[in-house]
């Protein structure tokens, strides 16, 4: 195995970490929530690299930078000029050249900018309980650098230390330390008005995007634990959801922990708690070590939207335990992560499930493909982003779904999941703790299957067309793949009889409500997709076909936002300029809720269909509601509507 090719450079990172390379950093702050900045320190603990090392540079994005010091002794610091997307490199000279294997300590005293792109402030009202405001972070891919002054970049992994001062409990993903979750709230101190110091710690080593904090009025409680193991689980919560979220989350988190040890390693984390945000985080889940981040849409009440957790705890192996070198090869993350996901859901429940969820992520990749005609570059698995690029600009599902699917095809071609897994073991074994590109993948894919195949193995490896998996583009995948469609079925079998109903007259059509009695979510999901695959209903029957399934009115999130895109599906019609009002009332809470869809699964994908249909309410309605979302979420619906130059 080729362990030692050379890695590229990151090309979103301005810090020289090639040379010089934080193993520990320890956090000393204090949030402020009267001016929502973070102030304190970041301690460096690093080691050099190189022969000689003149300076250490870190990324650090809008930070005022008040002092710095080298080894406990105060050092002059320069401040680059700010590049739109990688920030300010920070210069700190050192005193004498450093030679390879020294240890330095550096000290940086600084703040946070108010609109650091990595948190959210929120005002009380957009709380749960509309008492305290809340504070939560979001650094990946590279906003880690808004928060603290680091080496922005997922190929140093690091431990960290933090002690943070603040009126309102405080949790980060790392082990905590002080006072004790299961102790009462903020330490028995008046929240909101006591300060109170929260300690923490993560010995294990992690990349800078996975440091988070989040702070407001939240609520403990323990989730049960499976017997004989070395962790624990957690639920936190607003006071107002946290039993809620211990009913959605109590019968399976521990359940599902216990099945990814015995596919993949032991969990190696100490502790998986869960924290349910406010509406406004915007994705379904974040793997923040020790602490995933949660949607509250996830919050059915039925528990059937709890498999989200599967996938953030499976990057406790992938994209945690061994990380994509840099933006390039994301698909290292997401691609395995979604493909154990995938292996857990035929483990826990049935092989049916497994292709279920590869027919659900199919459309997702089908979408996100034609959003990417203009620019192929993002429809290719490893993107080769120029310097400065922003990743975010590619985010989609092509690294979850395309990367999923090429490790299905290498499963089938090797011989199927019971010779496929224990390569995943060794995989994981080889690489758990550090970072590696795609390069590096392949090379060790070879190798195992060399030792352990032989030749007939490595000519079924030779038989995948690399190229096109890896550096292709297109609307289709390389290889035409098959899923078991059990579960699809009758959701297809609705959506032809509405597709052949096309020509009938809406007070003769014969549907009923009934007809959803035998779904579960995700099948009325799958059938809302599949009338998408065939060309626009009228709007009579999508009109009709809302009310008798209660799908424009419904409170499941994952449904409504289907809907809206079947009823806008073509936007010239006039009722679509109608649907166009609702959806935009619905995706902003503005429909007497007063809840925020701030999750960009839904998000943006309403707002460019509101956008198709209306142009003006999309924009209009964007703009008035548009600090409801958070910053990551903001600047990429604005680009999606045409509110910013792409």
């Amino acid at each position: 195995m080729s362990s030692n090719t050379p890695f590229k450079p990151d090309p979103t990172t301005q810090s020289n970490y090639l040379d010089v390379t934080t193993e520990h950093v320890e956090f000393n702050w204090e949030i402020d929530f009267v001016f929502r900045v973070i102030e304190g320190s970041a301690l460096h603990t690093m080691i050099v690299k190189a022969d000689e090392v003149y300076e250490v540079i870190f990324d650090t994005g809008d930070l005022h930078i008040e002092s710095a010091e080298v080894n406990g002794s105060s050092a002059t610091f320069v401040l680059g000029d700010k590049h739109p997307v990688m920030g300010s490199s920070l210069h700190i000279p050192l005193p004498s050249p450093a030679k390879k294997g020294t240890k330095l300590q550096i000290k940086i005293s600084y703040k946070t900018n108010k609109d650091c792109v990595a948190l959210q402030w929120l005002e009380k009202e957009q709380t749960q309980g509309k008492t305290f405001p809340y504070l939560f972070s979001q650094c990946q891919p590279i906003y880690a650098r808004t928060l603290a002054p680091l080496q922005d970049t997922p190929s140093v992994k690091l431990t960290y230390s933090s002690k943070v001062t603040s009126v309102l409990p405080v949790l980060m993903s790392a082990i905590r330390v002080s006072p004790p979750s299961s102790g009462p709230a903020h330490d028995g101190k008046e929240i909101g008005k006591d300060k109170v110091t929260y300690a923490y710690n993560q010995p294990t080593s992690i990349p800078s995007y996975l440091i988070a904090i989040a702070a407001g009025n939240v609520r403990f409680k323990a989730l049960p634990s499976e017997k004989d193991k070395n962790w624990t689980c957690g639920i936190w919560a607003e006071p107002e959801l946290i039993d809620a979220a211990y009913w959605e989350f109590s019968e399976d988190t521990a359940r599902f922990l216990a099945a990814g040890e015995k596919i993949v390693v032991p969990y190696k984390f100490g502790v998986y708690d869960l924290l349910v945000l406010p509406p406004s985080f915007p994705y379904g889940g974040m793997e923040n070590a020790c602490l995933t981040f949660l949607t509250p849409t996830l919050l059915a009440g039925d528990r059937t939207l709890v498999d989200v957790v599967v996938h953030e705890l499976t990057h406790s192996w992938f994209g945690n335990g061994v990380t994509h070198t840099d933006a390039s090869h994301f698909w290292l993350n997401e691609g395995f992560t979604t493909y154990i996901e995938r292996v857990l859901l035929q483990t826990l429940h049935t092989p049916a499930h497994r292709g279920f969820s590869f027919v659900i992520g199919y459309k997702g990749l089908t979408d996100d493909l034609k959003n990417y005609e203009t620019k192929p570059k993002y429809q290719r698995l490893v993107i080769d982003f120029d310097v400065g690029e922003d990743p975010d600009d590619a985010y989609s599902q092509v690294p979850y779904e395309k990367g999923a699917n090429l490790l299905l095809h290498l499963e089938r071609v090797l011989g199927g999941l019971d010779v496929f897994l224990p390569y995943i073991r060794n995989y994981v074994e080889t690489f758990m703790g550090r970072s590696i590109n795609t390069d590096i993948w392949k090379a060790h894919l070879y190798e195992y299957w060399s030792k352990n195949g032989g030749e007939d193995k490595l000519n079924a490896l030779d038989s995948v067309d690399w190229e096109a998996w890896l550096h292709g583009g297109g609307l289709k995948l390389p290889v035409e793949m098959e899923y078991d469609l059990t579960l699809v079925q009758e959701a297809y079998a609705l959506a032809k009889r509405w597709d052949e109903s096309r020509t009938k007259n809406v007070a003769s059509l014969d549907f009923k409500k009934s007809d959803l009695d035998s779904f579960d979510s995700n099948q009325k999901a799958v059938f809302l997709e599949r009338l998408q695959s065939f060309k626009p209903l009228p709007a009579a029957h999508i009109a009709h076909l809302g009310k008798i399934y209660g799908v424009a009115a419904t409170t499941n999130t994952e449904i409504r936002y289907r809907y809206y895109e079947v009823a806008l599906q073509d936007p010239s019609t006039p009722e679509a300029k109608a649907v166009a009002q609702e959806a935009a009332k619905w995706v902003v809470g503005n429909d007497g809720t007063g809840v925020v869809k701030g999750r960009m699964k839904f998000c943006r994908p309403v707002f460019r269909a509101i956008n198709s249909a209306d142009t003006t309410v999309a924009r209009e309605t964007f703009e008035e509601y548009k600090l409801s979302f958070h910053p990551i979420a903001r600047r990429l619906i604005e680009k999606d509507i045409g509110l910013a130059v792409v």
